[in-house]
């Protein structure tokens, strides 16, 4: 039974397929002193038109690099649904002599398709592993079983993969005993850990004979990501199966470990609720690295996938009879609540002006003032504002949320079940309309203001966070898009927004 490490290929999903010198490094350098037999260091790709780094594309003079500092097989990826036959040889022939397998990941759809492709690669004199996804659906999939056969005589490795990390040991065992009473050839396992079951998945499909297994440092991947490298080792030299220095294991992965506390992979409950319903991991990562996707919000979403439904909820469109002139929209930042005394007082000044909520942060300082009230659901704020507004009285107060279907699912607090309101569209922009800045704009318009007045907009100082950073440039392009209407808007309070007009608060009152 072999193992490969595909911690720089799978790894990659987190950081755009780069690695700092001195990580591959220290990587080579340990895994040549551990028992693994292939590292797979990362796909051959055609042209994609956003940024991949280093190990999505694994240049020759990479691979050379590697191959001279590292005493193992070298495995890179080909991703099938992009590569054809015709692209084969532009893609691998740099590279005769350097790697010794290639992969292919194959949807069970594209099996056939696959095969051709795998006996040009094989002519090419390179080991050929197909990792087949979506292996929790195979038992289903009569079509797919009856096929598996032509991939005899032409690949060396059949692995067998837990897409969503949701397949369970009996499975695991029952799907093998099957595929062997088709195939002759070499099996593999590669197991992800949605549901933390990928030790025992792995273990179990080492008991049945398979002949490679997949693991990667500090279980580095995909989504939820994988069975962790350094504890297949030590459950197999508890077994002893293998012999090992762990001191060769520490350093790389406290490396690693550093890694993972900026890009938090592992799983966590949106991953256990796709794993266990088999949905698609994809999706689950992007909403988890989303600043306005909630852990609660993601569940509704995968809640309604399940089911098979586009939302949970469908609501009565914002259609005010009474238009309003003005409105003032509060965000979260910090000046919303340093400046609330005063904003209280521009608003007994101008009673007209209705108040448009996009932040719980801000909301309870104006409890007491006689504007009407808004308050824009996206994301978690509807779990944020039913903590905040428990105590207020909201009779007077509406909710106001995104166009049906909402990606993310529906979810209302107790208080606005009969006040919630969405939004017939959001004309301002194509781009941003997760964005609750651009349901707080769409709302005043909706609404036929003639000017909005910001407070709690006001950027920030220093070193900003990937997600701060990604709210500040959404929010730049929406006030870079009114500027471009005849709508008259400013913030009152200071802001970093180069696009967004100011006045003085104080002079207003």
């Amino acid at each position: 039974m072999k193992i490969l490490d595909c911690t720089l290929r799978d790894g990659g999903y987190y950081t755009n397929w780069d690695f700092s010198p001195e990580l591959v490094d220290t990587y080579i350098e340990t895994l040549n002193n551990l028992p693994i037999d292939y590292i797979e260091i990362g796909y051959r790709s055609k042209i994609k038109p956003q940024y991949m780094g280093e190990f999505f594309y694994c240049p020759d003079y990479v691979i050379k690099e590697i191959r001279l500092s590292s005493n193992k097989k070298i495995s890179v990826m080909l991703d099938e649904k992009d590569v054809s036959i015709e692209d084969a040889t532009e893609l691998l022939s740099p590279i005769i002599g350097l790697v010794d397998m290639i992969r292919v990941a194959v949807n069970p759809k594209n099996l056939v398709r696959a095969i051709g492709l795998a006996k040009v690669i094989k002519k090419m004199g390179f080991e050929v592993g197909f990792n087949v996804m979506y292996m929790s659906t195979w038992i289903e999939n009569k079509d797919f079983l009856s096929q598996i056969k032509k991939v005899d005589g032409v690949i060396d490795y059949f692995y067998m993969v837990d897409s969503y990390g949701g397949i369970y040991p009996n499975e695991v065992k029952e799907i093998i005993d099957i595929v062997k009473s088709k195939i002759s050839t070499k099996l593999g396992f590669h197991g992800h850990n949605n549901l933390e079951l990928g030790l025992i998945n792995t273990l179990t499909a080492i008991d049945c004979g398979v002949d490679i297994v997949d693991a990667t440092i500090t279980g580095m991947g995909r989504g939820a990501g994988n069975l962790k490298t350094e504890l297949l080792l030590t459950s197999l030299i508890a077994k002893n199966k293998i012999e090992f220095d762990f001191n060769a294991l520490t350093k790389i992965v406290d490396s690693f470990s550093i890694l993972q506390q900026e890009y938090e992979w592992g799983t966590n409950l949106p991953y256990m609720v796709s794993g266990a319903n088999s949905l698609p991991q994809k999706e689950v990562m992007d909403w988890v690295g989303k600043r306005y996707y909630s852990f609660n919000s993601i569940i509704i979403a995968l809640s309604n996938q399940s089911k098979g439904v586009k939302d949970n909820l469908n609501l009565k469109v914002f259609s005010p009879e009474i238009k309003s002139k003005k409105a003032l929209i509060i965000g979260g930042g910090p000046s919303g609540m340093i400046h609330s005394e005063s904003i209280k007082r521009f608003l007994e000044k101008n009673e007209e002006i209705e108040v448009i909520h996009t932040s719980s942060k801000n909301a309870s300082p104006y409890n007491n003032v006689k504007n009407k009230q808004i308050h824009c659901l996206a994301g978690n704020e509807g779990y944020r504002l039913e903590s905040t507004l428990k105590k207020i009285d909201t009779k007077d107060r509406i909710a106001i949320l995104p166009p049906y279907p909402r990606v993310m699912g529906t979810y209302i607090p107790s208080f606005f079940k009969e006040k919630a309101f969405q939004l017939n569209e959001i004309s301002i922009t194509k781009v941003f309309k997760d964005s609750i800045t651009a349901i707080a704009i769409q709302t005043a318009l909706d609404m036929g203001v003639e000017e909005i007045f910001f407070v709690g907009y006001d950027g920030y100082d220093n070193a900003i966070s990937n997600k701060e950073l990604e709210l500040f440039n959404e929010n730049e392009e929406l006030f870079k898009i009114l500027k471009k209407s005849d709508l008259k808007f400013k913030s009152v309070l200071p802001t970093k927004y180069t696009s967004l007009p100011t006045t003085s608060l104080y002079a207003l009152i």
